[in-house]
């Protein structure tokens, strides 16, 4: 009896049965809305072009792939960068799976440069009100070379640019203006010259006008984007990412080499402090994997060598201060011209460079001098640590007694008679005593 009365308290009553099958029919509807609802993959790049967002686009498209996106969005603002990396991100645009679709956004933004070559590339190319894409002409990272190889590296940029600008249905004359001359393109410009697919305020206004358009893609298949309602997912960086990133900026790379090989000279000089040489190693191994993202001009690093000699020269045979200017000038241009910059975004600071170099070309040839210096002082212990010591006589020295040296009671031996008190200074020592000889004449008041 009590078991029944149980199992009728424990059943649900009727209307809480209907709300909890309302409750679960609800839930399969909302996933099954979820799963239908399109996934756009969003990434922003507001930076430079170079190794660190190369390597974040290819994690972008990875993960659009592997989510089962229906586009990438990528939000350009850049100022351009190296070509290397932009050759090896278009070509990961163009042989992406997932549309690609590039929005130059948000007004006074910028797809300048090797972000010019990457705009043409997408499958979709937009740009908000406000912006401007182009400028395009190769930069030169060490030095504007001869002709022929001047136009060998002009020639092989246009036909880049022509592989891929004429298979996207856009105009490729425009498009080699950019590259020959440096012309650089408004929104509506870009429209007008068919560079770019359309233009769109916002976000929202760009995915409604893409909603149903069929592309394009590179192989010449058609593919029509459903675009419609579709949940907007935004790619976030990586710890790791964001220390490249960090460390990617030049200045920030000179100021860790510099810092580092002050404080692992500190450690030379003070050995067993531990810290300063830990922490300078740690510097200096964190700058060079930083310049090593970046291009390196071989005769800049002659240059901080040269400097670097220079400096211990002047510290050691002193040149009136001519070596050490020598050194602060070779300095100077060895950090201007440390980084083979296309754009200045990538260049060291000139008022960074010319800090970095006063302030580290001053503090080595002052901290060099004192080594120096303190390595001639001879190392003096026991009686010769006392020789031109002051002194005080205990007792009469006729002429032996004793005499108080820095609150040491010393047996000594005077040239003359002195009486007690006597002000006495050490000129030497002999047989395990002191060599004394009055100050002056009279006895201490």
């Amino acid at each position: 009896m009590f078991r029944l009365l149980a199992n009728h308290t424990n059943r649900p009553s009727r209307p809480m049965r209907g709300l909890l099958l309302a409750f679960s029919l609800l839930t399969f509807l909302l996933a099954a809305a979820h799963a239908q609802q399109p996934l756009i993959e969003k990434f922003v790049l507001n930076d430079t072009i170079q190794p660190v967002s190369a390597g974040q686009l290819d994690r972008a498209l990875a993960l659009a792939n592997t989510d089962g996106a229906a586009a990438l969005l990528i939000q350009v603002n850049t100022p351009g960068g190296l070509v290397e990396s932009m050759r090896g991100m278009a070509g990961a645009i163009l042989s992406s799976k997932v549309p690609v679709i590039i929005y130059v956004a948000p007004a006074g933004a910028r797809a300048a440069s090797a972000g010019f070559f990457l705009l043409e590339a997408a499958d979709i190319a937009a740009m908000a009100p406000g912006t401007n894409a182009g400028a395009a002409h190769v930069v030169y990272e060490f030095g504007k070379p001869d002709q022929t190889l001047e136009q060998k590296i002009e020639n092989d940029a246009e036909a880049f640019l022509r592989s891929y600008v004429g298979r996207r249905n856009r105009n490729i004359d425009a498009a080699i203006a950019a590259v020959q001359s440096s012309h650089s393109y408004s929104a509506e410009e870009a429209l007008n010259q068919h560079l770019i697919d359309l233009t769109a305020s916002s976000e929202s206004e760009l995915l409604q006008k893409l909603d149903g358009r069929e592309i394009t893609r590179l192989d010449g298949s058609k593919q029509t984007l459903h675009l419609a309602n579709a949940r907007i997912q935004t790619f976030k960086s990586s710890m790791r990412e964001d220390l490249l990133d960090w460390l990617v900026n030049p200045n920030i790379a000179l100021l860790l080499l510099v810092g580092g090989g002050l404080l692992i000279y500190l450690e030379f000089n003070t050995p067993g402090t531990i810290v300063p040489g830990a922490l300078g190693t740690l510097m200096v191994l964190l700058a060079i994997f930083a310049l090593n993202l970046l291009p390196i001009r071989y005769t800049a690093v002659m240059l901080l060598l040269a400097a670097a000699v220079l400096l211990v020269l002047e510290a050691k045979f002193g040149g009136h201060g001519a070596l050490a200017i020598a050194g602060i000038v070779c300095l100077t241009l060895g950090t201007l011209t440390l980084i083979a910059a296309p754009i200045p975004e990538l260049a060291v600071n000139p008022w960074v460079a010319i800090a970095i170099s006063a302030g580290f070309g001053g503090i080595t040839v002052l901290l060099v001098r004192i080594a120096m210096r303190a390595r001639h002082l001879k190392q003096r212990l026991g009686f010769d640590a006392l020789v031109g010591k002051a002194a005080s006589a205990m007792e009469p020295l006729t002429p032996q007694g004793h005499v108080l040296v820095d609150g040491e009671i010393w047996q000594a031996t005077a040239d003359q008679e002195v009486p007690a008190g006597t002000p006495l200074r050490v000129i030497g020592h002999k047989d395990f005593l002191l060599e004394v000889t009055p100050t002056r004449s009279g006895p201490a008041a």
